[in-house]
């Protein structure tokens, strides 16, 4: 399911209700001195160097230093939250981490394990660390629906995931939040 004008979120809304409480912390694309790692799978890395590309143009675009940015490769989704916990609270801890890579649905339920243990794996890191890890692993159907989600165009999946990052960080950062 995608988004439409009744699930979209309407600033003017957003806009009326931050009126009507103390605080209100919202993200920003905002990458100047934020410290990014990015788990890559190697397999189905055709798609994975697609999100991979997307999601480094938003971090440029953003202002993140190429100093600050680490790409660690992984055999596959599998593997992604192991890697991506050793990002978050290795000895040069990130403030983000994002994870690409695709898993595309096959005759065996092999799909259903990988994605779905991948998926908790990634969420377990982030609440055990406090460091937003973005998912930005496509779990898909068929081949063309993960070249559809990795085109070179806004609706490159690692563009978003690597936006969902930079925000997250932003966020946490902000108000009562902060540090």
């Amino acid at each position: 399911m995608t988004s439409s004008d009744e699930t979209n979120l309407d600033p003017h809304r957003v806009e009326t209700l931050r009126q009507r409480v103390g605080e209100h912390l919202e993200g920003a694309l905002v990458g100047r001195g934020v410290r990014v790692a990015l788990v890559c799978s190697r397999f189905n890395g055709g798609i994975t160097t697609r999100l991979l590309e997307g999601a480094l143009d938003v971090l440029r675009d953003a202002g993140v230093d190429r100093s600050d940015i680490a790409v660690g490769w992984v055999p596959g989704a599998f593997e992604i939250p192991l890697m991506a916990l050793a990002f978050a609270d290795g000895d040069r801890p990130v403030d983000a981490v994002i994870t690409l890579g695709a898993v595309i649905r096959g005759e065996t339920t092999h799909y259903e394990i990988v994605s779905g243990e991948c998926a908790r794996g990634v969420q377990d890191v982030q609440l055990s660390t406090r460091v937003p890890v973005a998912f930005g692993v496509l779990t898909v159907n068929t081949l063309d629906q993960a070249l559809e989600r990795s085109s070179s165009d806004e609706s490159n999946k690692g563009r978003e995931a690597a936006t969902t990052a930079l925000e997250m960080v932003s966020v946490l950062r902000q108000g009562s939040l902060g540090s």
